[in-house]
């Protein structure tokens, strides 16, 4: 009889617990090697993420200390110190340098070189630099390096003073060989005109690290001025930002030369230079050295665009793979435990598990895909299968709030809506929803409610002190909120208290909270302190900015009452304009329309729109009457009348004593005083230039002119060297000399010397593309030159100072280190003289070359013009005569119609006369006469 083979057999619960336990144990294999993969990759990437983060933070910080220098270096080109020939003369102007080295701890020295060689240093005396002078008199605390060289003899003098610039001791120098012309600071500052900044390097007399900013004068072109600055506490700064402990972090230059680093020796130096390997350039890189594996990261900055610095990170794989290992630990135990578990109850559970194991590996690879936003759970009749649905829905939710916060932080701008959509999210994160966010005010030492959801709380909490402990601050806040609070007490970078954030525990354990909830909830806290500092710091900037521009305004508008309060109503005019234009949708405003970076980039604009004015001559802007230069030169010509009038009263005496008819002279000399009177009269009422010239006007005021009288003293001496200048190949004429009553003499001429500005179109130097007729003289005093203007009392040379300034604007405004969203500044704040005809300045733009915003521009510095009513040699005119003005400007080619034509219907112009004009100017205005197109 055939025997048939039996074959082994299991239980079919075993098996299919086997199966799942095989599966799981597969499963668990591969994702916990995905997740080690994923973690190892998630941990460089995180590396790479926090050194580029690192490279902003440094490159931040490097802007920081060269901002506040930049602007002073830029306030202190016009200083005086800047045309000063003599010692005693720079020595006058130590307290404004002494406000430059005070006003900020890492400016250590401020010093000018000057065109024929002399020099003057001006240095605080602090710990570093006190080692360098251990002779220095007692409670010295600022040190004067002067040289002065005088023909082939140079003298050079140490001078100590004390806080209160008081001199202390003063010292010769046998020999100071120093020449700043051959300084590479002096010689890039001469050449570019620009603001120079040179690379990090270890200053020769206090080693420290530092960076030295330089910039010629606009006054002088020959003086240059400096500003060191230190940079020693980057290092410091590096360290603090180490991503583990033994991470290595340094800054290296272009040659790889170590500037700083986050420790000392040789080591991370060598370890760093590793790391800068060809391979790296991919972004991260693997080396071994000394048989320890390290990750090598390098990020460029781009705070020194010319000088190609880089910021070195290495990290030793051990460290920062820990956190991996330990997890990769962990999840093997588990998944060990479960395979365990799966195997003992398989057979009873097998038939029920396999299919919600089946749905929730679904599920688990649609997370692998990143599908967070799809629901997660499933019904089940077996618990731990329900409850894991839930947790996996838990956690997508939980992906999707950490996804949330971070796209709130990238578009937030309103602080309280940013803090708000936090709030929500991190609540929901810990699945409360009740909680609230305090602020905290330095200056009251209070913190104020700021965001608050459905918890009931006092509006302020204090007194708090700024340097209260994290312990302190939150038994403060437990006086005032009851229930079951978790607090998590913000701080910024630098660990000063900035806010506090609590979240009201309703759902679980209320009486035992964890160690781990109250950790987990100040981790996420952060989140919110990075959004209260970062835009804090935007808003505080943006503050300071917009102070810094509303004070040059200011300081223009106070600099002339003929201009006074001029920069602060164009802004507020064309704004309304703006806005008017933006809700339009006719003719060229139907696709007109401004993001909120171009809305500023205006606003600054037209509040800067006469910056140049900062460089106008306030005698030439100020000029009332013809031959007004410093002073009113009619009382020059007066004098000359007084002695014709003298010399009448002579003539008429000498010939009584001759012998000749007594009444004859007397009639001759009273007809020649009359003559005299009625010639002095007519010149004086030339002079004010209230009407104009007629031809018969100007040849009577050459027939005066023509006049002689005898001049007895000499005319060169007293003179300035400009004065002595213009006179060079003039000589003198004997004495006594007999000159004209009026003249254009070469002393009346001012060349342009050197300072000829760039506004021909073929100029090479302009790179503004300026197109403006340039006066053969900067300045032309001649008395007949001025007398004989037929318009105003302003002449070409003078027209066009005044004009200039548009040009000085564009090229200060262009000087500035803009960012890309503010480039255009320039060109909105130098175009509202431009005429739509071509004719304008100071580049003859046409109106197709203009956009909207610049004919804006032009309506409202016309319309601000007419109608102000704080300048001494005008009236303010009427609401009809102004628009009636602008409209002969439109006929003319002078101002766009259509920006007109808005601005009459939007009743702009209405508005702005509530505001700002006088009710005498206020008048009915016919809307219809300024509407034809």
């Amino acid at each position: 009889m055939q025997q048939h083979r039996q074959l082994a057999q299991v239980s079919l619960a075993f098996l299919i617990a086997s199966a799942v336990t095989l599966g799981m144990l597969i499963l668990t294999i591969v994702l916990v090697g995905q997740s080690f993969r994923g973690m190892e990759q998630a941990k460089v990437t995180a590396a790479t993420a926090t050194a580029r983060q690192l490279a902003i933070s440094v490159d931040d910080r490097i802007q920081a200390i060269t901002q506040p220098p930049s602007t002073a270096l830029a306030v202190l080109r016009h200083d005086p110190l800047t045309e000063a020939d003599t010692l005693e003369q720079r020595l006058d102007r130590l307290p404004a340098v002494a406000d430059i080295l005070a006003s900020s701890e890492i400016v250590s020295a401020v010093y000018a070189g000057y065109e024929n060689g002399d020099f003057s240093l001006f240095r605080k005396l602090q710990n570093s630099s006190t080692r360098q002078f251990p002779d220095a008199p007692a409670n010295s605390h600022y040190l004067l390096q002067s040289l002065v060289r005088t023909g082939n003899d140079q003298q050079g003098r140490w001078h100590f003073y004390d806080r209160n610039l008081n001199l202390l001791e003063q010292r010769g120098l046998t020999s100071y060989n120093f020449d700043p012309r051959e300084r590479p600071w002096y010689q890039a500052a001469r050449e570019s005109g620009t603001l120079e900044l040179s690379a990090p390097y270890v200053y020769f007399t206090t080693q420290e690290t530092g960076i030295t900013l330089s910039q010629r004068a606009s006054e002088k072109a020959g003086t240059v001025l400096g500003i060191d600055v230190t940079v020693t506490d980057l290092g410091a700064q590096l360290a603090e930002l180490k991503q583990t402990p033994g991470s290595r972090i340094a800054i290296l230059n272009a040659s790889g030369q170590l500037l700083a680093s986050s420790s000392q020796g040789s080591e991370p130096s060598e370890v760093v230079l590793q790391a800068l390997q060809p391979e790296s350039h991919s972004g991260i890189s693997q080396f071994t050295r000394d048989g320890r594996s390290w990750y090598g990261i390098s990020e460029p900055l781009e705070s020194l665009p010319g000088e190609e610095l880089s910021i070195v990170v290495a990290i030793p794989s051990n460290e920062l793979l820990a956190d991996v290992w330990a997890a990769l630990t962990r999840q093997t135990l588990i998944a060990g435990a479960i395979a365990l578990l799966l195997l003992l109850a398989g057979w009873v559970l097998g038939r029920q598990v396999g299919k919600p194991i089946e749905l929730l590996t679904g599920q688990v690879s649609r997370l692998s895909r990143f599908r967070f936003d799809t629901p997660m759970r499933s019904t089940s009749h077996i618990r731990e299968a329900s409850e894991l649905s839930i947790a996996l829905d838990d956690m997508a939710h939980t992906i999707r709030s950490f996804q949330s916060i971070s796209t709130v932080l990238n578009r937030g701008q309103d602080l309280n809506q940013l803090l708000n959509d936090i709030l929500e999210q991190l609540v929901s994160i810990v699945g409360q929803e009740r909680g609230a966010v305090y602020l905290f005010s330095s200056r009251e030492q209070k913190l104020e409610l700021s965001v608050n959801r459905g918890l009931e709380l006092p509006q302020a909490v204090h007194p708090v002190a700024p340097d209260a402990s994290d312990y302190d601050v939150i038994q403060e806040l437990r006086r005032y909120i009851t229930g079951h609070p978790v607090f998590s007490v913000l701080r910024n970078r630098r660990r000063k208290l900035i806010g506090v954030l609590v979240i009201e525990i309703e759902h679980g354990n209320q009486t035992d909270l964890s160690e781990d909830l109250i950790t987990f909830v100040d981790e996420i806290a952060g989140s919110a302190a990075v959004a209260i500092e970062t835009r804090e710091l935007i808003e505080s900037q943006q503050a300071l900015l917009d102070g810094i521009i509303r004070l040059v305004a200011n300081a223009i508008d106070a600099k002339s009452p003929y201009t006074g309060g001029h920069c602060e109503r164009v802004p507020k005019l064309a704004q309304m304009l703006v806005e008017q234009a933006e809700q339009s949708s006719e003719g060229a405003f139907a696709s007109f329309g401004m993001t909120e970076d171009e809305r500023y980039e205006f606003h600054l604009a037209a509040w800067l729109h006469d910056c140049g004015k900062i460089t106008s001559p306030e005698y030439v802007v100020d000029k009332a009457v013809k031959l007004e230069t410093i002073y009113n030169r009619i009382h020059e010509i007066r004098t000359r009348f007084e002695v014709l009038h003298r010399d009448a009263e002579i003539t008429c005496l000498k010939a009584i004593l001759a012998g000749e008819d007594p009444e004859q002279a007397k009639q001759d000399k009273a007809a020649a005083q009359t003559r005299l009177q009625e010639d002095f009269r007519f010149l004086a009422a030339v002079n004010q230039g209230s009407e104009s010239m007629e031809d018969a006007d100007i040849e009577r005021i050459h027939a005066i002119a023509g006049q002689t009288w005898t001049r007895h003293f000499s005319d060169r001496l007293g003179l300035s060297e400009e004065e002595q200048q213009a006179l060079k190949g003039h000589p003198e004429p004997p004495l006594p000399a007999t000159e004209t009553l009026l003249a254009d003499k070469p002393g009346h001429l001012r060349a342009w010397g050197e300072h000829v500005p760039p506004v021909r179109k073929d100029d090479p130097e302009n790179r503004w593309g300026f197109d403006m007729s340039l006066p053969e003289y900067a300045y032309n005093q001649g008395e007949l030159h001025n007398l004989t203007v037929r318009y105003g009392t302003l002449t070409e040379e003078e027209r066009f100072k005044i004009n200039e300034h548009i040009v000085q604007t564009i090229c200060m405004l262009d000087a500035l280190p803009l960012p890309d969203r503010l480039a255009r500044v320039p060109r909105l704040a130098g175009t509202h003289h431009e005429r739509t005809d071509g004719n304008g300045y100071p580049c003859r733009l046409t109106g197709d070359d203009m956009g909207v915003p610049e004919k804006i521009m032009a309506v409202a510095d016309v319309f601000e013009a007419l109608t102000a009513s704080d300048r001494p040699y005008k009236r303010g005119k009427t609401l009809s005569e102004s628009l009636t003005i602008m409209a002969g400007m439109v006929e003319n080619g002078h101002l766009d119609g259509e920006v007109f034509r808005l601005f009459v219907s939007s009743d702009v112009w209405r508005n702005y006369a509530e505001q700002h004009l006088h009710a005498d100017q206020v008048d009915t205005v016919d809307e219809s006469l300024f509407m034809k197109p």
